[in-house]
């Protein structure tokens, strides 16, 4: 089940009253901006978007937020092909999921899969260690008529298990 926004909203007032911060109009409209819009964007992103919707907020503000957002634990950051840090809600309620990314144009796509949790599991369990987090990325090449650099003619499996190579 997915959180809604009130919901995420709200623990975000309180987590920043918590810190004696407060929910300023100009830290609630990068918030809405990151929720609604379900892209996992950098600040330098963001703050475009944030900017269509309210020409007061700043670059440094919408990254301060993200930063006190982080800290909090209501996003998470993950760095991919572009090295850049890419932000998404935090316990939005959904389960565990994993990214691929397009390493031509940065497409990301999350996925969730029981089998690989399962293995992830085991892995860990059979070298020694009680897993308590993970992320898993995946980059390759996507084959989107939209990818700008799309070449699937190039793309071919070289057999089971094994990597596409170009």
């Amino acid at each position: 089940m997915t959180i809604e926004f009130d919901h995420w909203i709200a623990r975000v007032e309180h987590e920043l009253s918590r810190k004696n911060q407060r929910l300023t109009p100009q830290r609630r409209v990068i918030a809405e901006a990151l929720f609604h819009d379900g892209v996992h964007r950098n600040v330098d992103e963001l703050y475009q978007l944030v900017r269509d919707r309210d020409r007061t907020v700043g670059h440094a503000t919408v990254y301060r937020t993200m930063k006190l957002l982080q800290e909090l634990d209501l996003v998470s950051a993950n760095n991919f092909a572009d090295g850049s840090a890419r932000y998404e809600v935090a316990g939005a309620g959904d389960a565990h999921h994993d990214h691929l990314v397009c390493r031509t144009c940065d497409h990301i796509v999350e996925f969730e899969d029981d089998q690989v949790e399962r293995l992830q599991e085991a892995i860990a369990t059979r070298l020694g260690f009680v897993l308590r987090d993970h992320r898993m990325v995946l980059f390759g090449d996507c084959v989107r008529q939209a990818c700008p650099n799309r070449q699937t003619s190039n793309l071919r499996r070289t057999g089971p298990g094994s990597h596409a190579t170009r």
